[in-house]
């Protein structure tokens, strides 16, 4: 569905400024990939991430993303995805107390001291090996596996940083002939303001160990396999840094600007960087290697003389044209327009609401006539051949044990095989959800205003107001009572005595009174059986129903998710846009095409009538569409938008009128003559360059072991790719590539910084003295013996 957004804005833009475009291409990974989220704090990064590798890659599917947690989680991030999210909370790690002093200590403590944590954590890790194994056919290789370990610096479940990952290579090493582990270390400078100081402080701690474990002679030996029968096995890990790179990515750049959005950028720089380092090649016979990036040679390229490896940050930025943004902004309004007009629901009676499933009184007796057969079959029962036993030997028998003494089981096999039997094959053959689906398209059929989003309401088990599967379900529950009640009602009747009932005696009349009991008992005991079958047979039908219901609710509310997906597919397309566009073409699209949206939608409906755009020569009917897929419902979505939406007046107006309206200024653009092509490129190089600002605050900007490579990902036949790989390309000091993507809807840019140290970071500055300062007062960070860790520079 991308490429076709793609296109529509492509094209839209081409209208418009004269440029053609192309579809879209997603990129592949060609190894295996985990993402392993170390503490609560990480969390919030596990859904960002997976929404930007599905829209960029086309194997990711076959992610896995694993969060460790040290408590169960009130959020559902990653709930909806396949078993490709995983989570293992490891309870018991921290008090509820909330006292910091040795929060972090207390948990390695924690953590070693009982196996269970191990045991828990072996568990999904060998889980997580399995998983990998099924989606081996969306690699090109499986020799190598990429780990990707995410943490936030001050979140005190990276004490167990080590062990975590050191477990999780071991494990996957018994699938893989290689695992490049790299750490990926968020610091959040924004959000210190609660915690102010004791965050810094955990941060320092955390950094301080993470730089003892990339020493070269850092080495570990711990017994952290656990086996299935309780074994523990060592890990050990021989002098060399744990992490093949390590990354640290903070919301403040290079600059001291602190962004808003600076931890999803981040997001989207760690998943960048797994494609730059992970990437598999296409179209590899049209392009050298030249530029490409290569792993070996930049961690060469951070180290020092001594030895010393040093850390690497990163930045990201996106540029795109503006009336691209202006095509998918516009689209996800008419969108957001034609959503509202659809869930707006009149007010209904519950028997109507119930009369759209066929569930109403009326409906179920015609279902249960249909089912159970009539009354007077009963009749048939008297034709029954009788033992021949007298009438005054059955006088003092209960109606159970006459039934036995005149017949046997002969009524019992009579009654089951011409009333149960054909009641339980006549609903086996009921198809519940056929009939509760042609009923609703029936019943919506009459009342056009209803569809799936309020059949998906009344369906909904959360929804208390209207809800027809609550009906269903007490209907359900009076209908167990009545049924036990009849029950024990036939049962009472069966140990009647056969002189109690209620008939014509007859002196000397032996036979005749026979008769009489025979015709009386028939219509006491299995007329009560036949009202306990209906009973029973309404029972099975509100089941079958019910199920069918919870499985239709599932049908209608695929359709609202569908729509909610869209639409948040939609408006991420029109924020995305909008960032990738200059702040200064690039402002106010989305406030002002929201206004300029409704107004163009309203002035139609005051022409046209409210159903305007429901209408066949325009989106026609919206549940149909769906049900042919999203690109269906896009293409036509686009189609109406492109020809009764963007040809309106307020587009129709020059960039620089556009720009006017959009920004609200009076300025005169009388004298403002048009970019070159060139100096548009220059412009959006620009812009590139200084939005890719390395997320990361050194205390020197031209520190000594700076080494810098770029990277952008775009189409590398385009105009602007040429233009910008050649830009300065005689004078410029660092290594610049391209990662080739099909694509015409913008280009973006990573650079690369790496060669620094903790010492050259102004977070490890600030916070080393609240680091100190907190350490004086008897707090206590490290689990290990501090005198172990590297120098406090």
């Amino acid at each position: 569905m991308r490429g076709i957004l793609d296109q529509f804005a492509t094209d839209y833009s081409a209208a418009e400024q004269k440029i053609s475009g192309r579809d879209d291409d997603q990129s592949s990974l060609h190894y295996p990939t985990v993402f392993l989220f170390i503490g609560d704090e990480a969390e919030h990064a596990i859904e960002p991430m997976i929404r930007s590798n599905e829209l960029k890659w086309d194997n990711n599917a076959g992610v896995i993303y694993l969060h460790i947690a040290s408590s169960e989680s009130e959020k559902s991030d990653g709930s909806s995805y396949a078993s490709n999210v995983m989570r293992v909370a490891l309870t018991g790690l921290t008090s509820d107390e909330g006292d910091n002093k040795a929060r972090r200590r207390d948990i390695g403590i924690a953590f070693h001291k009982e196996d269970r944590h191990l045991v828990r954590l072996n568990r999904v890790l060998r889980q997580v090996s399995n998983t990998i194994a099924d989606y081996g056919r969306l690699y090109a290789s499986f020799d190598r596996l990429h780990l990707a370990v995410i943490t936030r610096v001050d979140d005190p479940m990276n004490v167990l940083a080590a062990e975590i990952s050191l477990l999780a290579k071991s494990i996957l090493e018994q699938l893989f002939k290689s695992v490049q582990m790299d750490m990926y270390a968020l610091i959040n400078e924004r959000e210190q303001s609660d915690t102010f100081g004791y965050a810094g402080a955990a941060g320092i701690s955390f950094l301080r160990e993470l730089e003892g474990m990339q020493r070269p002679e850092y080495e570990y030996s711990g017994r952290l396999q656990i086996t299935g029968d309780g074994l523990s096995i060592p890990v050990v890990h021989r002098p060399s840094p744990l992490f093949d790179l390590v990354y640290i990515l903070s919301d403040r750049n290079e600059r001291g600007i602190t962004a808003i959005n600076g931890m999803q950028t981040n997001y989207e720089i760690i998943c960048n960087i797994l494609l730059l380092k992970n990437r598999k090649q296409k179209d590899a016979q049209n392009y050298s290697n030249e530029g490409s990036y290569n792993n070996s040679s930049f961690k060469n390229s951070l180290m020092t003389e001594s030895g010393r490896q040093g850390f690497v940050s990163a930045g990201l930025s996106k540029v795109n044209r503006p009336n691209y943004s202006i095509a998918l902004t516009v689209l996800y309004h008419f969108f957001k327009g034609l959503a509202v007009r659809l869930k707006e629901t009149p007010e209904l009676d519950p028997k109507i609401k119930l009369g759209f499933f066929g569930l109403d009184s009326t409906s179920i007796e015609g279902k249960i006539a249909e089912i159970v057969p009539g009354e007077d079959s009963l009749a048939d029962m008297t034709g029954l051949l009788t033992s021949g036993i007298r009438y005054e030997q059955l006088r003092r028998m209960s109606l159970r044990e006459a039934e036995e003494a005149l017949y046997g089981d002969g009524c019992t096999a009579f009654f089951r095989k011409h009333f149960i039997h054909v009641a339980e094959d006549r609903i086996s053959q009921v198809n519940a959800a056929e009939e509760l689906r042609r009923n609703v398209n029936q019943a919506m059929r009459g009342y056009p205003q209803i569809g799936f989003y309020q059949i998906a309401a009344w369906t909904d088990e959360r929804n208390e107001a209207g809800n027809v599967i609550e009906f269903v379900r007490t209907r359900i529950r009076n209908l167990v009572i009545e049924i036990s009640q009849a029950q024990e009602e036939l049962e009472r009747s069966h140990e009647t005595r056969v002189e109690d009932l209620k008939i014509q005696r007859l002196p000397f009349m032996d036979k005749q009174n026979l008769r009489s009991f025979i015709r009386v008992f028939l219509d006491t005991i299995y007329r009560q059986q036949w009202q306990l079958l209906r009973l029973e047979t309404e029972l099975a039908l509100y089941r079958k129903f019910a199920a069918e219901l919870e499985l239709l609710h599932e049908s209608y509310s695929i359709r609202v998710q569908q729509m909610a997906a869209l639409e948040e597919e939609l408006k991420e397309t029109a924020l995305q846009s909008i960032r990738l566009a200059d702040d200064y073409i690039g402002q106010n699209i989305f406030d002002y095409y929201e206004r300029v949206t409704e107004t163009v939608m309203q002035e139609r409906e005051e022409k046209h009538g409210s159903s305007a755009f429901f209408e066949d020569t325009l989106m026609g009917n919206v549940t149909d569409l769906l049900e042919k897929g999203n690109e269906a419902f896009i293409e036509r979505l686009i189609g109406v938008c492109r020809k009764h939406v963007l040809t309106a007046d307020p587009f129709t107006q020059t960039f620089e009128e556009e720009l006017l309206q959009r920004a609200n200024v009076s300025v005169a653009y009388s004298n403002r003559i048009a970019l070159s092509k060139a100096e548009l490129f220059n412009l959006l190089y620009r812009t590139l360059e200084d939005n890719a600002a390395i997320n990361i605050r050194l205390l020197d900007y031209t520190h000594e072991h700076r080494y810098e490579e770029k990277y952008l990902f775009g189409d590398r036949e385009s105009e602007f790719i040429r233009y910008a790989l050649g830009v300065d390309e005689t004078s410029r000091i660092y290594k610049l590539g391209c990662v080739h993507e099909k694509r015409s809807s913008g280009v973006e840019k990573l650079n690369l910084m790496g060669g620094f140290h903790l010492e050259d970071l102004m977070y490890y500055r600030n916070g080393k003295v609240y680091y100190e300062a907190y350490m004086q007062n008897g707090y206590e960070f490290h689990f290990i013996d501090p005198a172990l860790l590297p120098e406090l520079r």
